[in-house]
């Protein structure tokens, strides 16, 4: 499963935003159909993805196209465009059950087996958005093995409650929190929501290292000037690295010796702060930090 950091949305009916995301060098470029395009745009973005993704050299960026929810009328139409040009993955908006990520998944499927693709080789991810999809999130992790990662929308979540977005976010503390736990519980990958304000990048700083430190693996962005606070504060720092490695080396010396938990500057080290740290290493390879 590819490490991501920073996931980045792209209007996908503007082909020079394509061109200039594709040079970012970022985690994941998610080509959008769905919010970012205007309904009488949608046909230019269906017609733009698969010949950017025959023709665009997306480096080592994941290449991801976000449908239109399967409640539109449009999701149909929207992936049987794009998976002709075997995208990495899809990306599910506005989810709220196990059968729309099993719908979604069967057509994924055909689409390997008619071309001849490896099965499996389109991930897919679902945007939880509603308090329904809150509600139903053991089903929608457990639908198909298919399934990466869950994003947390915030602005459509907050809509849904009836709640005020603040800028603390404390209204959507819960809802964060329980989309982290579950995506710990199936093994899948948890995306923060968007920093909305493009030029408070301290704020958006901020705010997503308090979601990397609350456990989400990555963040979505919608600006190019989004992507280095986002990858930066995903990304474990050197000091922490270190620190880690030490807890590491030392446990193995200590378990040598039959002890279980020791102390080392100071501070009790046992078994889940050993865990911890190998999570910490784990996390830094990811980013391609040599550990």
């Amino acid at each position: 499963m590819p490490a991501r950091r920073a996931m980045l949305y792209v209007p996908a009916d503007d082909v020079r935003k394509i061109h200039k995301a594709a040079g970012l060098d970022v985690d994941s470029i998610c080509l959008d159909i769905e919010d970012g395009v205007a309904v009488n745009r949608k046909s230019d973005a269906r017609e733009n993805i698969p010949a950017a993704l025959r023709t665009i050299n997306f480096g080592r960026s994941e290449r991801l196209v976000r449908i239109n929810p399967l409640g539109s009328g449009l999701a149909e139409e929207d992936l049987r465009a794009v998976l002709s040009a075997q995208p990495d993955g899809i990306v599910l908006p506005k989810v709220e059950g196990a059968d729309e990520v099993r719908w979604v998944c069967q057509h994924i499927a055909a689409a390997e087996h008619a071309n001849g693709w490896k099965s499996g080789s389109i991930g897919l991810l679902v945007l939880i958005e509603t308090p329904q999809a809150l509600l139903n999130l053991r089903e929608i992790c457990t639908a198909d093995p298919r399934l990466q990662g869950l994003i947390f929308g915030a602005e459509d979540f907050t809509g849904s409650i009836g709640a005020s977005r603040s800028r603390d976010a404390l209204e959507l503390l819960y809802a964060r929190s329980t989309v982290v736990i579950h995506a710990a519980a199936f093994n899948l990958q948890a995306m923060d929501m968007v920093w909305l304000d493009l030029q408070d990048l301290e704020g958006l700083r901020r705010e997503a290292q308090a979601g990397a430190a609350m456990g989400f693996t990555g963040k979505q962005i919608i600006h190019p000037n989004q992507v280095q606070p986002v990858q930066e504060a995903f990304t474990p720092s050197e000091e922490a690295i270190q620190s880690a490695m030490r807890i590491i080396e030392a446990a193995q010396v200590y378990q040598e010796a039959g002890k279980g938990a020791f102390s080392l500057d100071g501070k009790m080290v046992d078994a889940p702060v050993i865990k911890s740290a190998l999570r910490v290493l784990e996390r830094a390879r990811a980013a391609g930090k040599a550990v």
